[in-house]
């Protein structure tokens, strides 16, 4: 009875989380996205339409900026430092299926994305995987792998590609530079 009524409970939270995804204010966005567990830092940026499962999993630093239509899944836990831009359209995995299990059991763990990292457009992140501080995913790329500070990946499956400076002192959310946000 007591795993029904959990179930019964979480199918609310999903529908509470769908209707804040469209709440035209960041502010009451965010605010209603902490009631519900999500950790984050003052100045960080959650901008609308994503779709978030187990909130309270999930730490955002400040400073940072989710983009548009972004998809993080925070069943296995992801830690998101400080000053990280995600371009819209990024999906994070923390669980997947094992295609080697006869009965198709799922396996994953935590997604770590380090300060100063930017993940670009439409770029897939799965489970078990860190991205170093101050790493690129460029647009598009599927990250399988650990990706190494400083270092530029792109491609399916994502392999690196350049090394960014390390001289980095910008932050996404102050919009510096921006013509609109």
């Amino acid at each position: 009875m007591k795993s029904i009524i959990n179930r019964y409970i979480k199918s609310f939270e999903w529908l509470y989380l769908a209707t804040i995804a469209y709440i035209p204010s960041r502010t009451i966005r965010t605010f209603l996205l902490k009631l519900l567990g999500l950790k984050v830092e003052k100045g960080a940026i959650i901008y609308g339409s994503f779709h978030i499962r187990r909130p309270s999993k999930i730490t955002i630093g400040s400073g940072t900026v989710i983009g548009h239509k972004v998809s993080l899944d925070g069943r296995n836990g992801i830690t998101i430092g400080k000053n990280v831009n995600f371009s819209s359209e990024v999906m994070i995995w923390t669980m997947q299926h094992d295609y080697n299990d006869p009965d198709f059991g799922a396996e994953g763990g935590e997604v770590i994305i380090e300060d100063y990292a930017w993940i670009s457009a439409r770029t897939i992140i799965l489970p078990c995987v860190t991205i170093g501080e101050g790493a690129v995913v460029a647009a598009g790329a599927v990250v399988t792998k650990d990706v190494e500070p400083y270092t530029v990946v792109g491609g399916i499956p994502a392999k690196k590609i350049a090394i960014r400076n390390k001289n980095l002192r910008y932050s996404p959310a102050s919009n510096k530079g921006l013509p609109f946000v």
